[in-house]
């Protein structure tokens, strides 16, 4: 379900495990509207699937109840995208259209896609147990874990149920008090006209 991650393998095809899919579905009550970084192994199997790498999920519209995000990790040259425009997206699709969403991300507190995306903006954050977290390769467990520890981000209004969901897999954290704060000195922000031009 996820594209870009060619720094440590030749596969593009990162899944995420079946318990996180189940895990998201618990909190979004069953059904999961978009993913829009889809692949043909993806086990989310949400309603509106935007599939890598021929569709653009940054390009296309994100007005859905429930969103789940598993991002390519790693820069997208061609296009000239990162994490953080996919991270921005998913503030924004709450911001915006109020959607509940739910992205798995390595965790990089210090980075400015999380100084402008997450801190002041995601609901919660739950960092994950799994040391490294084994995403599915092709749709199959290639027994390998992930370089860097990874976070589940919640932009939403049902912080209990999140909470309740994702403690049995790490530690979560409660952001709501940090909603609209500047936090430490951002970096620079995207721009919306940005994604005119991919």
């Amino acid at each position: 379900m996820t594209a870009g991650r060619t720094v440590n393998s030749l596969s593009q095809d990162w899944c995420t495990p079946k318990k996180y899919v189940d895990a998201v579905r618990k909190v979004f009550c069953g059904d999961i509207d978009l993913d829009p970084c889809a692949s043909r192994y993806s086990l989310v199997k949400a309603k509106t699937e935007y599939l890598l790498p021929g569709y653009d999920g940054l390009r296309e519209s994100w007005n859905f109840r429930t969103i789940y995000v598993n991002p390519p990790y790693g820069a997208d040259r061609q296009r000239g995208t990162t994490i953080k425009h996919w991270l921005y997206r998913c503030a924004e699709a709450h911001r915006k259209f109020g959607s509940e969403v739910l992205a798995l991300v390595p965790v990089a507190a210090n980075t400015g896609h999380w100084k402008n995306y997450v801190w002041g903006r995601a609901t919660a954050v739950c960092f994950l147990y799994d040391t490294r977290l084994r995403f599915l390769v092709n749709g199959r467990d290639a027994g390998k874990g992930a370089p860097m520890a990874c976070a589940m981000v919640y932009w939403g209004q049902n912080f209990d149920r999140f909470f309740d969901v994702f403690l049995e897999f790490g530690a979560v954290v409660d952001l709501r008090l940090l909603q609209g704060k500047r936090i430490g000195k951002n970096d620079r922000l995207i721009q919306p006209t940005f994604f005119e031009n991919l």
